[in-house]
């Protein structure tokens, strides 16, 4: 009598998306900025091919407005996910209406390293209560 082993390998569904991430560099090496609309960086990436396109934030240093001009940008470029380490209530408001998903990026993390947590369903999507 002959035993059959079968090995079946469950890897987690990657997701495939355009996306927005708020970083410190012009790279996907860069670490993901903290602030959204204060940001240095946007790198919009294809998360598929991991192409790249960066824009220096024109928004950074405004005295008011940053977030939601750059929510703007944002849904401008059609992308389906922003990555970053927080994102304000204005801006939220903003991207939510345009059904952006809004992913928060761990400390210290690469664009890079963010991108594979995405797409491997392993950020925290954020989530407001905007009154």
């Amino acid at each position: 009598m002959t035993t059959r082993v079968i090995t079946i390998t469950v890897e987690k569904r990657k997701k495939q998306m355009k996306m927005a991430i708020s970083a410190t560099g012009n790279t996907l090496s860069a670490s993901v900025d903290r602030l959204f609309g204060r940001c240095a960086w946007f790198l919009f990436v294809d998360s598929a091919t991991m192409e790249c396109e960066a824009l220096e934030n024109k928004n950074a240093h405004a005295d008011s407005g940053a977030g939601t001009s750059c929510a703007q940008l944002v849904l401008e470029r059609e992308v389906e996910a922003v990555i970053s380490g927080q994102v304000g209530p204005n801006a939220y408001a903003v991207l939510k209406q345009g059904d952006v998903k809004i992913f928060i990026a761990p400390r210290d993390s690469s664009v890079r390293e963010a991108i594979d947590m995405c797409t491997h369903n392993e950020l925290q999507q954020m989530e407001m209560k905007v009154f």
